[in-house]
């Protein structure tokens, strides 16, 4: 990778050869090709609700007094202690540095996945924060009443204005342009680290609850089977999925 278009880094120890999918009841499934999945012993009952690999570490995050899991191979977990109560939403990693975040505007930070630091004071918000991503040098992270929060370094948080008072409930990097999607079809870009907002026209009304970009496409997802395509993030089209 690189981000001046002279330095490249190499990432290949933040790829694993194997597909995580996590979710309600403490389940976690593997898969190293994506069409046969092998369900894994998470050790809790709690909802999962976010789960990144990087630094040959998968971590998971979720609901009961701020779960988080850790594995070296996506077979075997171990519990660790987040030192908050609160349920975590997301989880991203970047500039060696692990950041979850939360309800009531908790983010936590961690160089290995094992330790973890709170950031609640730091975050300026107590909005519920459902979403944290890395793109152009900058920690985003996005959440109720149109809440949106940026960090060069994942520790202190300047709030940015949304514009918009609904609800988003993600938020990915690609195009040169961070894009959020969330409450009755909403969908925001900006090209300069969220200092500005543009709403895009997204065609439905349905909650859209999560967005990512590859092969030149950002692809939105939502309520009552919605999938929006756009190769800009400015314009959107509907797909029957």
């Amino acid at each position: 990778t690189t981000t001046d278009n002279t330095t490249t880094t190499d990432n290949t120890s933040t790829s694993s050869s194997l597909y995580v999918a996590v979710g309600l009841s403490g389940t976690i499934l593997t898969s190293s090709d994506g069409t046969t999945w092998t369900s894994r012993t998470s050790g809790t009952t709690y909802m999962i609700t976010g789960v990144t690999y990087a630094n040959s570490t998968f971590v998971t995050v979720g609901a009961g007094s701020g779960t988080i899991l850790t594995s070296s191979d996506g077979t075997t977990w171990t519990s660790r202690t987040s030192g908050t109560s609160s349920t975590l939403e997301g989880v991203t990693y970047a500039n060696s540095t692990f950041v979850t975040v939360g309800i009531s505007g908790t983010i936590l930070t961690s160089t290995d996945g094992t330790t973890w630091t709170l950031r609640r004071e730091l975050s300026g918000t107590s909005n519920d924060l459902w979403e944290v991503t890395y793109g152009n040098n900058t920690f985003m992270t996005v959440g109720n009443s149109g809440t949106i929060l940026i960090s060069l370094d994942g520790t202190s948080w300047t709030a940015r204005n949304s514009g918009t008072g609904r609800s988003l409930e993600y938020v990915t990097y690609g195009n040169n342009s961070f894009v959020t999607v969330g409450e009755s079809g909403a969908i925001l870009t900006s090209s300069d680290n969220g200092t500005s907002w543009n709403f895009r026209t997204s065609g439905t009304s349905n909650y859209l609850m999560g967005v990512t970009y590859g092969n030149s496409t950002f692809v939105a997802v939502g309520e009552s089977g919605t999938i929006l395509t756009s190769s800009d993030g400015t314009t959107w089209t509907s797909r029957t999925s």
